[in-house]
């Protein structure tokens, strides 16, 4: 694959399946928030959902980066069964680690006692969060077949793997809704859940025979030592752990910050609403270390459609902000009141940069990724996550802005300088590879 000659139109049809894929994930947060914001109790209910949720991104974290890097290693079958070794110990350690995290004491110890949530939001998270004990060992599982899936070209197969993700948990939340009588964090959780194990289980059927045909391919390529491959990796681990973890701290400062059950509110609805542009930019990654190919020799073309791609998510989110489309969506598809509806404008104006920091980020992460240069990638995390608790800080001590205006401040700012922090390392490796291929 990496030998056909690149042009915007081959990018596409490679990339489009994987943009399906990410806006039928962002799907998730809106249609629930959306269910949630109709039920009793929708403010705490939301909030806690909102809590629940940032955690298990947290619990997530360590293994989003496995789709791309079984995209970039899985080139033979001692890499594969290395990579699956790596994937059923990591992703049994990261759920063993949220089960202890759940524990009664450490958890009303962390939750009410460190974060200062309100009992009645504590106690709906916890129940949430108990639900979502599936969630990422299924999340790593079913991104180790994505990538596997992404690397032989059936990027379609990774979209219908996803359908039955949308599939899983829009039908168990609605039948939730209308059947069973729950608080709606619960139900949020209990449908996030259903809906990631419908897709592992999908992932994995519908990459039998890529993996077969892997498994019987010759050895051949790179394939990394143990000890070499969690080097390769444990800075990708890092990198959304440090950018979700940043999350429950967000929420930490909002408790603390003025309007703060307001703001708890309204993230978790601008966050969705955010992420389905932001899905733009995630989707790309992938793209990027699939096609690159030889000596970097597809970097120009898929640079340039990168800009072009950044261009689109931002404008197309702030067309929404800066419009009434931005009240046809907080109030008729996410739920909320005409307080609440007034209190989100000018965050959402602010969190529409985000989408070009995506595209641009995940442009930049796969040039890295391909080039065996990953610290920058971790490197680069931190000083965005130092960057946004550190304005947050700031703000909600010195200036009179809502905690939602200063958290969407803190997010824009941080993104733009771990962007420009990666353009160094990523011109150095672009230089190398293209020295080797003279």
């Amino acid at each position: 694959m990496n030998s056909v000659p690149l042009n915007t139109r081959r990018i596409f049809r490679f990339w489009t399946p994987l943009l399906g894929t990410w806006l039928l994930m962002a799907v998730d947060g809106p249609l629930l928030t959306a269910i949630i914001a109709r039920m009793t109790n929708a403010e705490l209910n939301l909030a806690a959902y909102g809590v629940a949720f940032s955690f298990a991104l947290v619990a997530e974290a360590p293994i989003i980066m496995l789709m791309s890097a079984s995209t970039s290693l899985a080139s033979s079958p001692l890499a594969y069964r290395r990579l699956r070794r790596f994937t059923a110990v990591l992703t049994g350690l990261i759920t063993l680690a949220s089960l202890l995290l759940l524990l009664p004491q450490p958890y009303t110890w962390l939750m009410e006692g460190m974060i200062g949530l309100p009992s009645e939001v504590a106690s709906r998270a916890h129940w949430a969060l108990l639900v979502l004990l599936p969630w990422p060992a299924s999340i790593g599982w079913r991104r180790f077949y994505q990538g596997i899936l992404i690397r032989s070209g059936q990027t379609r197969r990774v979209a219908l793997a996803t359908v039955f993700r949308l599939a899983g948990m829009a039908g168990s939340a609605f039948w939730l809704f209308y059947r069973a009588d729950l608080e709606g964090a619960l139900l949020g959780g209990i449908a996030l859940s259903c809906g990631v194990v419908a897709e592992l289980l999908a992932s994995r059927f519908l990459s039998r025979r890529a993996i077969r045909r892997l498994l019987d391919s010759p050895q051949q390529g790179e394939v990394l030592e143990s000890s070499a491959l969690w080097r390769y990796y444990l800075p990708l681990a890092l990198t959304p752990f440090i950018t979700l973890g940043v999350h429950p701290l967000v929420i930490f400062f909002l408790g603390k910050g003025r309007l703060p059950l307001e703001s708890l509110a309204v993230m978790p609805v601008l966050g969705s609403l955010t992420f389905i542009f932001r899905a733009i930019g995630l989707s790309f990654m992938e793209v990027v270390i699939a096609l690159l190919g030889k000596d970097f020799r597809g970097y120009r073309a898929i640079r340039n459609f990168a800009y072009g791609l950044a261009l689109f998510a931002s404008g197309s989110l702030l067309l929404i902000a800066l419009t009434p489309l931005s009240t046809l969506w907080l109030q008729h598809v996410a739920g909320l009141n005409n307080e609440l509806i007034r209190f989100s404008r000018l965050p959402l104006i602010l969190m529409a940069l985000l989408p070009a920091g995506s595209v641009l980020s995940s442009f930049q992460r796969g040039l890295l990724m391909e080039g065996r240069m990953t610290r920058p990638v971790s490197t680069a995390t931190i000083i965005e996550a130092t960057v946004i608790l550190g304005l947050l800080t700031l703000l909600l001590l010195y200036s009179s802005l809502s905690g939602a205006l200063c958290a969407a401040l803190a997010y824009v700012v941080g993104r733009l300088i771990a962007v420009l922090w990666m353009i160094v390392p990523c011109r150095l490796i672009i230089r190398r590879e293209q020295s080797e291929g003279e």
